[in-house]
């Protein structure tokens, strides 16, 4: 199914449901305060808290973690006024909740996320939503049912860049797009510091298997997203490979990732993550017939297929007769397309915010979070077994 037809019917799923289409009238009145969880204080979580804080109209309640530690952290940032909690559970019974932001381990948002729902509560749950097949359907269920916002952290989805630069495409800035060429290379071992051997896993759970889809997960993800969104579907079929080729440490996820996905009408994209190489550290580039886009993470060049202003000469290269010689219009970056916008974590729960008030889905909901977590996950199994992986047939929906 294309993603435009699983939006459409997704979204008429939701209207229809007696919760959602008398939500709006619940909804706390525009001046009172939303309180928001975060459940999961770690570097992300925490990360978070004071774009919370900042924004007008929300504010940390609570926190919660099962390391005193992190949870200690997460109180620190929150303020006074916030609760602290080890159980989750026991957070979801307080009435003075209204919504919850998820950033604990992937492999424990699914979970999460599906009793927050049950409790009635809205959610925040980072990228990437949840993992197999079975869970991401029951999660998609879930919203579909519950008349509760789910937003989904792909947060370049609420990046007001990102969304221009999708804007400039569908008016046909480049042309027809024939490939899509993503990367997010860094030279590091990922982990973080252990204060006690008996952690290890709690806290460098992205190398372990039993909680993390690794760099498919936690980094690609983001861009496999983006390019479901541009494209307005979902990939064919995916093919890749990866490996633990060089931090032997003891790791189980892959240090070093490469996928090629098919998406209709032929258009490849393809994705790499290094751990050992920095070189160009993210970048998406968007090849069209009529030009180049190349975005990172908050800024975007343009280059146009012929040279700027599409002027060329005929002449003698390297010996070869009537070679075309395409005038150097900028060194090194192309064209620069300067756009004001605010960090996209924090314009992504502000977009939260407006999506509980006003009882409208956001961009980056659970039926576009499914999709991408499907991607992952095919991606995880390509990889795992060494073959191509096709949408029809693992896809739930």
């Amino acid at each position: 199914m294309k993603r435009r037809e699983f939006v459409k019917k997704g979204s008429l799923a939701l209207a229809a449901t007696p919760v959602f289409s008398s939500m709006a009238a619940s909804l706390s009145p525009i001046n009172e305060t939303i309180n928001i969880a975060v459940i999961g204080t770690g570097d992300r979580g925490s990360g978070l808290i004071p774009f919370i804080n900042e924004i007008p109209g929300v504010r940390v309640a609570a926190c919660c973690d099962v390391l005193d530690f992190r949870l200690k952290h997460g109180l620190k940032r929150a303020g006074k006024q916030a609760k602290a909690y080890t159980d989750y559970k026991k957070l979801l019974k307080d009435d003075s909740i209204d919504a919850v932001l998820i950033s604990t381990p992937f492999a424990t948002h699914g979970k999460i996320a599906l009793d927050a729902l049950e409790a009635g509560k809205h959610v925040y749950c980072e990228k990437t939503m949840t993992r197999g097949y079975h869970e991401i359907k029951q999660m998609v269920d879930a919203a579909a049912q519950s008349g509760k916002i789910v937003q989904t952290g792909h947060q370049y989805h609420s990046s007001r860049l990102y969304l221009e630069v999708v804007r400039l495409i569908e008016q046909g800035k480049i042309g027809k797009i024939t490939a899509f060429e993503c990367q997010w290379n860094r030279n590091w071992d990922w982990r973080r510091p252990v204060p006690d051997p008996s952690l290890e896993r709690a806290i460098n759970w992205r190398m372990y298997r039993e909680y993390s889809g690794g760099l498919a997960a936690e980094l690609c993800s983001h861009q496999i997203d983006f390019v479901n969104w541009v494209t307005q579907s979902t990939p064919e079929f995916v093919m890749g490979v990866g490996g633990i080729d060089y931090w032997k440490d003891g790791r189980e996820t892959y240090d070093n990732i490469h996928l090629v996905y098919q998406y209709p009408k032929g258009v490849k994209a393809t994705f790499m993550c290094l751990t050992s190489n920095a070189k160009d550290d993210y970048q998406i580039k968007i090849m069209g017939d009529k030009g180049t886009l190349i975005l990172d993470y908050n800024k975007v060049w343009f280059y146009p297929e012929g040279g700027f202003e599409s002027e060329k000469t005929i002449g003698d290269v390297d010996g070869v007769s009537g070679a075309t010689i395409t005038n150097n219009w900028v060194e090194g970056k192309g064209i620069p397309l300067p756009f004001n916008h605010e960090d996209p974590s924090k314009q992504a729960l502000m977009d939260f915010r407006d999506s509980i008030r006003s009882g409208k889905q956001p961009i980056s909901n659970a039926l576009t979070g499914g999709h991408t977590a499907i991607a992952v996950q095919m991606a995880i199994d390509a990889m795992d077994h060494k073959k191509l992986v096709y949408w029809k047939d693992v896809s739930p929906f």
